[in-house]
């Protein structure tokens, strides 16, 4: 005797007859509703977790790169107080400013192999020490030559935090938001400067013996929360799969990807790429005799970095009250108000480009960025060559500069950076991008060293033609030499690189990993 209503269904569950409970039916258990939603509420939370550890990761490790934009924004300004102060000449200005890049490349040289050695989180504490050291001996500097060691020892602490941050970010982030990740260095840069231009504003007022003591000992303020950051921060777990660390390396992927196959394909990949490496060569060696790919990463690599400087980015940003002056402006608060546009500008257009580096990718941000400087620092050319001095001149050099830079922070600017902590292999990422940053470094000094007695020798105007063809020859490089990595983990973009003919369409696409996999 049966039940009326209910029957056997194919799987040998009872169910009402209306509503079978077979497999094909759309109709589901209701314990089965509840796994299913919690299993989903815990996906999320999961992502939303992960998330936050990683933004947070990449912001206290973006730290120091505040330090170097400080000095740059804040010495645009101090250093008029300085030649009032010590009496300093147009060359000891020159050397004064540009010496902190050039001394940094010894930073960024080291800092490559001591992040190999006691590794990358601990490298930008030891940057953040040295860099206090530095300024607490320029605050206090009673002469030109005591301001040159405190400048010194700032420039190496400079150099070792603008290397490591970006490889220590690259190496924890995930790969659908690596980009936008590994551009916060230079968000974190741009936000230093407008606090530089911000401080000479607010400490004018004082005497000339004051003013540029006190702007300069506020840029000591940032490198106590580095030291905060590193109970916080967990160590690269690619670092950790080098020392042979693979649970501590485990645990840290766990916290930085949003599922556990994920995970897993990482930490295989990871460890075939430290595998694979070639351990009896000694890194430099291998870099001084590269194989043909690894040449095509140091060109691309080494290369955008060497441009992002010799376009005169940092020339803009340390003589923008010069350039102003050249327009027109004389009142000298005026000129550091005008500064502070400048860096409003760099500052806020760097947010585009975090928007937009993991979307349209690197290289159309570096078309754009590259050709839209070129016409800028061009329109800063002609404006200081043809125009007479007065509210029109004025206003197209606020104009054009404000664009310059606008564009620099869309593309260029944060890029570079993207790029050089994320082409190199495994073993070699931490010294190739070292390498790169002292090309930076070292372009960076050599342009701010000269500028003052090549804008007296050609002019102004004449000195941002130059920067506009040199510009201009960075938009074919970036064509030439520049592959597109977007979407890719740091182990896949290293295959890009084995074979050449992924340089020639200009785009290099997912296919181009499957084809050189598959040879």
């Amino acid at each position: 005797m049966g039940m009326t209503g209910v029957q056997e269904n194919g799987h040998g569950e009872m169910g009402m007859s209306d509503f079978p409970l077979g497999s094909k039916n759309k109709y589901k258990r209701m314990d089965s509703v509840f796994t299913d939603d919690d299993d989903q509420y815990q996906l999320e939370k999961r992502k939303k977790s992960t998330r936050k550890y990683v933004f947070g990761c990449a912001v206290f490790a973006s730290l120091n790169n505040v330090l170097l934009g400080y000095d740059v924004g804040v010495m645009s300004g101090a250093i008029l107080f300085i030649q009032q102060d010590l009496k300093i000449t147009e060359v000891q200005q020159e050397v004064l400013v540009g010496v902190l890049s050039i001394i940094s490349l010894i930073g960024s040289l080291a800092g490559g192999r001591t992040s190999d050695a006691i590794g990358r989180k601990w490298t930008m504490g030891f940057a953040a020490v040295i860099f206090q050291i530095g300024a607490a001996v320029m605050t206090i500097a009673p002469s030109f030559e005591i301001l040159m060691v405190g400048r010194i020892l700032a420039g190496v602490g400079i150099g070792f935090g603008v290397m490591i941050a970006p490889v220590y970010i690259a190496e924890i982030s995930p790969t659908i938001a690596r980009g936008s990740l590994t551009s916060f260095p230079e968000i974190f840069i741009n936000l230093g400067i407008l606090l530089g231009y911000v401080s000479n504003y607010a400490f004018s007022g004082l005497s000339a013996h004051i003013s540029w003591r006190v702007m300069l000992a506020v840029g000591i303020l940032p490198s106590v929360f580095i030291g905060v950051a590193l109970f916080i921060i967990p160590e690269s777990p690619r670092w950790l799969v080098l020392q042979n660390r693979v649970e501590e390396a485990r645990l840290v992927l766990m916290k930085t990807n949003e599922n556990d196959s994920e995970v897993e394909e990482r930490l295989a990949e990871i460890q075939q790429a430290a595998g694979t490496a070639d351990t009896d060569k000694p890194v430099w060696r291998e870099l001084l005799s590269p194989s043909p790919a690894l040449r095509r990463m140091l060109i691309a690599g080494i290369g955008i970095q060497c441009f992002q400087q010799i376009t005169g980015i940092d020339a803009t940003v340390y003589y923008s009250p010069t350039i102003f002056k050249a327009a027109g402006i004389e009142d000298e608060s005026k000129l550091l108000a005008a500064t502070v546009a400048v860096g409003v500008s760099k500052t806020a257009f760097i947010l585009i480009a975090i928007i937009l580096i993991d979307k349209v990718g690197r290289k159309p941000l570096l078309y754009v960025s590259t050709i839209g400087m070129t016409t800028c620092l061009l329109g800063v050319g002609i404006t200081l060559l043809l125009m007479e001095e007065g509210s029109i001149s004025i206003a197209l050099a606020i104009l054009f500069v404000c664009g310059n830079v606008a564009f620099f922070s869309v593309g260029i600017g944060p890029v570079c950076w993207v790029l050089t902590s994320e082409i190199f292999p495994l073993r070699l990422r931490a010294q190739a991008s070292g390498l790169g940053a002292v090309g930076n470094r070292m372009c960076s000094g050599l342009v701010a060293m000269s500028f003052l007695s090549v804008s007296r020798a050609i002019t102004v105007g004449g000195t941002f033609l130059i920067f506009s063809v040199i510009s201009a020859l960075s938009v074919a490089f970036v064509y030439k030499h520049v592959p597109e990595t977007k979407g890719k983990s740091l182990e896949q973009i290293e295959l890009l690189f084995q074979d050449e003919y992924t340089f020639q369409g200009g785009e290099v696409q997912l296919e181009d990993v499957e084809h050189l996999v598959q040879k």
